[in-house]
Protein backbone atom coordinates (compact mmCIF):
# COMPACT_ATOMS: atom_id res chain seq x y z
CA UNK A 1 0.00 0.00 0.00
CA UNK A 2 2.80 2.42 0.91
CA UNK A 3 4.68 1.55 -2.24
CA UNK A 4 1.60 2.24 -4.40
CA UNK A 5 1.03 5.62 -2.71
CA UNK A 6 4.73 6.47 -3.14
CA UNK A 7 4.68 5.53 -6.84
CA UNK A 8 1.47 7.50 -7.35
CA UNK A 9 3.04 10.57 -5.70
CA UNK A 10 6.19 10.31 -7.84
CA UNK A 11 4.12 9.88 -11.02
CA UNK A 12 1.98 12.89 -10.10
CA UNK A 13 5.04 15.06 -9.36
CA UNK A 14 6.66 14.11 -12.68
CA UNK A 15 3.41 14.79 -14.53
CA UNK A 16 3.10 18.25 -12.98
CA UNK A 17 6.74 19.06 -13.80
CA UNK A 18 6.36 17.93 -17.42
CA UNK A 19 3.10 19.85 -17.78
CA UNK A 20 4.73 23.03 -16.48
CA UNK A 21 7.71 22.64 -18.81
CA UNK A 22 5.39 21.99 -21.77
CA UNK A 23 3.35 25.10 -20.98
CA UNK A 24 6.54 27.21 -20.79
CA UNK A 25 7.80 25.80 -24.08
CA UNK A 26 4.48 26.52 -25.81
CA UNK A 27 4.46 30.11 -24.53
CA UNK A 28 8.13 30.60 -25.42
CA UNK A 29 7.22 30.26 -29.10
CA UNK A 30 4.74 33.13 -28.87
CA UNK A 31 6.06 36.67 -29.20
CA UNK A 32 5.20 38.70 -26.09
CA UNK A 33 4.26 41.72 -28.24
CA UNK A 34 2.60 41.76 -31.66
CA UNK A 35 1.95 44.99 -33.57
CA UNK A 36 -0.31 45.01 -36.64
CA UNK A 37 -0.46 48.23 -38.65
CA UNK A 38 -4.09 48.83 -39.66
CA UNK A 39 -3.76 52.21 -41.40
CA UNK A 40 -1.07 54.73 -42.31
CA UNK A 41 -1.89 57.96 -44.15
CA UNK A 42 -0.77 61.53 -44.74
CA UNK A 43 -2.76 64.09 -42.74
CA UNK A 44 -4.74 66.42 -44.98
CA UNK A 45 -4.18 70.04 -44.02
CA UNK A 46 -1.00 69.21 -42.09
CA UNK A 47 1.85 69.04 -44.60
CA UNK A 48 4.68 66.78 -43.50
CA UNK A 49 2.57 64.91 -40.94
CA UNK A 50 1.22 61.38 -41.07
CA UNK A 51 -1.04 59.31 -38.84
CA UNK A 52 -1.30 55.60 -38.21
CA UNK A 53 -3.51 53.19 -36.34
CA UNK A 54 -2.10 49.90 -35.03
CA UNK A 55 -3.43 46.95 -33.08
CA UNK A 56 -1.04 46.00 -30.27
CA UNK A 57 -1.30 42.63 -28.52
CA UNK A 58 0.73 41.87 -25.41
CA UNK A 59 0.86 38.33 -24.04
CA UNK A 60 0.09 37.69 -20.36
CA UNK A 61 2.91 39.10 -18.23
CA UNK A 62 4.53 40.74 -21.29
CA UNK A 63 5.82 44.25 -21.81
CA UNK A 64 6.76 46.43 -24.77
CA UNK A 65 9.90 47.71 -23.04
CA UNK A 66 10.93 51.30 -22.36
CA UNK A 67 10.45 53.48 -25.43
CA UNK A 68 9.18 56.83 -26.64
CA UNK A 69 7.25 58.12 -29.62
CA UNK A 70 8.53 61.06 -31.73
CA UNK A 71 4.92 62.32 -31.96
CA UNK A 72 1.71 62.05 -29.98
CA UNK A 73 0.36 58.57 -29.20
CA UNK A 74 -3.24 57.86 -28.20
CA UNK A 75 -4.33 54.43 -26.96
CA UNK A 76 -7.67 52.69 -26.51
CA UNK A 77 -7.89 49.43 -24.55
CA UNK A 78 -9.96 46.79 -26.34
CA UNK A 79 -9.36 43.82 -24.05
CA UNK A 80 -7.57 43.27 -20.75
CA UNK A 81 -5.77 45.97 -18.79
CA UNK A 82 -2.53 47.91 -19.26
CA UNK A 83 -0.06 49.15 -16.70
CA UNK A 84 1.22 52.38 -18.27
CA UNK A 85 4.49 53.39 -16.65
CA UNK A 86 5.59 56.89 -17.67
CA UNK A 87 9.04 58.01 -16.48
CA UNK A 88 8.77 60.34 -13.49
CA UNK A 89 5.07 59.61 -12.88
CA UNK A 90 3.08 57.09 -10.87
CA UNK A 91 1.97 54.05 -12.93
CA UNK A 92 -1.58 54.18 -14.31
CA UNK A 93 -3.81 51.19 -15.02
CA UNK A 94 -6.06 51.43 -18.06
CA UNK A 95 -8.88 48.92 -18.43
CA UNK A 96 -11.04 47.78 -21.33
CA UNK A 97 -12.95 50.76 -22.74
CA UNK A 98 -10.52 53.35 -21.37
CA UNK A 99 -8.04 55.50 -23.29
CA UNK A 100 -4.85 57.41 -22.67
CA UNK A 101 -2.31 59.76 -24.23
CA UNK A 102 1.47 59.85 -24.21
CA UNK A 103 3.14 63.11 -25.20
CA UNK A 104 6.00 63.14 -27.75
CA UNK A 105 9.37 61.86 -26.50
CA UNK A 106 7.95 60.81 -23.12
CA UNK A 107 9.74 57.59 -22.08
CA UNK A 108 7.28 54.93 -20.96
CA UNK A 109 6.52 51.21 -20.91
CA UNK A 110 3.26 49.40 -21.69
CA UNK A 111 2.83 46.24 -19.61
CA UNK A 112 0.23 43.51 -19.31
CA UNK A 113 -0.10 42.92 -15.56
CA UNK A 114 -2.27 39.81 -16.02
CA UNK A 115 -0.55 36.44 -15.94
CA UNK A 116 -3.48 34.77 -17.73
CA UNK A 117 -5.30 37.24 -20.02
CA UNK A 118 -3.92 38.93 -23.15
CA UNK A 119 -3.93 42.71 -23.57
CA UNK A 120 -5.20 44.20 -26.84
CA UNK A 121 -5.29 47.90 -27.61
CA UNK A 122 -5.43 50.31 -30.51
CA UNK A 123 -2.78 53.01 -30.76
CA UNK A 124 -3.10 56.10 -32.93
CA UNK A 125 0.14 57.95 -33.76
CA UNK A 126 0.68 61.39 -35.26
CA UNK A 127 4.29 61.99 -36.39
CA UNK A 128 6.41 63.96 -38.80
CA UNK A 129 6.44 62.06 -42.08
CA UNK A 130 9.25 59.49 -42.19
CA UNK A 131 9.77 59.35 -38.41
CA UNK A 132 9.61 55.96 -36.66
CA UNK A 133 6.51 55.31 -34.57
CA UNK A 134 8.53 54.16 -31.56
CA UNK A 135 12.15 54.46 -30.43
CA UNK A 136 13.72 52.16 -27.78
CA UNK A 137 14.89 53.99 -24.63
CA UNK A 138 17.00 53.17 -21.58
Amino acid sequence: MRRTAFMLSITLAIGIALGTMGHQLLNAGQAPVKVTELLKTDLAGSPGKEASISLVEIAPGGAVGKHYHPGDAFGYILEGSMALEVAGKAPVTLKSGESGHVAPKQVHDDKNPSQTAPLKFLVFHVVEKGQPLAVPAQ
